[in-house]
Order: structure tokens, then sequence, then C-alpha cells
């Protein structure tokens, strides 16, 4: 888990994990927990002496939330703004070459396939030649061209999962030893 060290106003240092900012802002002063929602944890005093406290709460409350729901993904859900197909995120086409030696195009579908802590894999679905394409098989390969992204964003949101979960076991034997 990523750590950042902070300093507040009145000169105490924390180290802080990755999900918790500190707020201090007029009367608001505590650490705001991000993650699966936000929430606020006061320190209850404007000179920030019950900043420590505080800060344990939200650490204990992360932990929590890392151990029971899913970790934030940064995988795309919406087509961009810019797309100019209405096909979903991942998925373009379709694309037509002609293939050297070969006196017919063909047109398929290309995937992004994302993998957690890997590259991108991009994958193609054949549609068919300019004598074969039609519209049934267009919409086949974009079926299958849709499962095979929602497949791979399963096994990226679980592989994130499992390793944010891991971090977070981590931080709470570390917690316990010192």
């Amino acid at each position: 888990m990523k750590f950042r060290h902070v300093v507040l106003f009145n000169g105490q240092a924390f180290k802080v994990p990755q999900g918790i900012q500190r707020i201090d802002h007029l009367a608001t002063h505590g650490w705001q927990l991000r993650y699966g929602g936000t929430k606020m944890f006061s320190d209850h005093s404007a000179d920030g002496s019950g900043a420590a406290a505080a800060l344990e709460k939200a650490t204990r409350e992360l932990l929590r939330r890392i151990a029971t729901l899913q970790a934030p993904t940064t995988l795309q859900r919406a087509p961009s703004q810019n797309k100019t197909s209405d096909l979903p995120p991942g998925i373009s086409g379709p694309i037509v070459r002609q293939r050297s030696g070969s006196g017919l195009r063909e047109a398929s579908l290309s995937v992004l396939i994302p993998r957690f802590g890997e590259k991108p894999r991009r994958r193609t679905v054949y549609i068919g030649t300019e004598n074969t394409y039609t519209l049934q098989k267009y919409e086949a390969a974009l079926a299958r061209a849709i499962q095979m992204r929602q497949e791979a964003e399963a096994a990226y949101q679980r592989d994130v999962t499992r390793a944010k979960r891991a971090e977070g076991r981590k931080l709470k034997a570390e917690r316990k030893t010192g």
C-alpha cells in the first residue's frame, strides 16, 4: 500500500495510507476516507490535537472497507465523448483490412483486453470478407466481443480486489506489530 508523509499546521507528522486525505479548512479539521464513498473523521479540535485518534479511526474504517468492498478501478465504464460509434468502451470497428496476396477485404472488431499488472492485449473478432459480411455476422461478432471484454473486466476487477485486500492484510499486520 502506498503512503504519504503529511505534516499538519501544528507540526505533527503522520504516515497516511492511500485513500485517506487531510482536510484543514476554516472550522473543519480531520481525515477524509475516500474508498467506496467518502466519510469524514473529525479531530474534534481546532488545534489538531485529535488528529492521531481521528487518523486511527479512518485507517480502521479503510481496512474494513478494503476487506469487504470491491477495489476501485480505472477501467473506462462508458464510451468516450469523442468516440464516433455507439460501440461499448474497449471495442473498436469494424476494421477492414486486405491481406497481402488476397484479393478480398475482411472485416473484424478489435477488443482491448485489460490485465491487472500487465499491459493490455488486443484481440480481434472476425466478422467476414466483403463477400460474406452480413448484419447477422456483425451482430454475432459484436456479441462475442462484448462477452470477451466483460470477462476480461471481471477478471481485472477480481485481481485488483485480491491485490488491494492483500495490501490491507499486510497493513493490518504491520499495525499489530508496531
